[in-house]
């Protein structure tokens, strides 16, 4: 019996390679073939098996972050309305817009309840809301110059009014609510 210096297998005296792990037991003369731990060892240095798994490591990471970039929707994809039958009703990137009708100095907060954009100014204006079609809208006008005259809101939903206020109060403030 030969035993393998490689794994240890208990060979029979005549096997040329070991049944086990296939190590060569002999030469090409016949002689018996001892294990050299240090050339057949995977001899490398620490530093270099760090370096190794920090490549393999950003590698994974650089290929995770392209995957990544690259399924996610775009803006307007998100902006899309699946309805219950599967169809795609597909919306303005931003479908509410608000429009102020006076003559004088106003102003007030518009846009999602939990994110308001301050706006002002003198005389008729409108403004694209940065809401999804699916948000909540809050519209919040008030005269600043204590005028008489008319001060009118509409909130538009993909240019269709779906709410709308006024009032002639000198203090006047327009308080619109729109839940889609």
């Amino acid at each position: 019996m030969v035993k393998c210096p490689r794994c240890g297998y208990e060979n029979s005296s005549d096997a040329v390679y070991c049944d086990n792990c296939a190590y060569l037991l002999t030469d090409s003369s016949g002689r018996r073939v001892k294990l050299n731990r240090r050339e057949n060892s995977w001899n490398i240095g620490i530093a270099k098996k760090i370096v190794i798994v920090l490549g393999i490591i950003i590698i994974a990471l650089l290929l995770f972050s392209f995957v990544y970039n690259n399924t996610q929707p775009s803006n307007n994809e998100t902006l899309n309305v699946i309805t219950d039958d599967g169809s795609v009703h597909k919306t303005a990137s931003y479908p509410y817009k608000v429009v102020v009708q006076y003559e004088g100095s106003w102003g007030g907060e518009m846009g999602n309840p939990n994110y308001l954009v301050k706006e002002s100014g003198y005389g008729p204006d409108s403004f694209t809301l940065d809401c999804a079609a699916w948000d909540r809208v809050a519209v919040d006008i008030q005269k600043y110059d204590y005028d008489e005259g008319e001060l009118k809101v509409q909130l538009l939903r993909n240019g269709e009014v779906v709410a709308e206020n006024s009032t002639t109060n000198v203090t006047g403030r327009i308080i619109i609510n729109y839940n889609y």
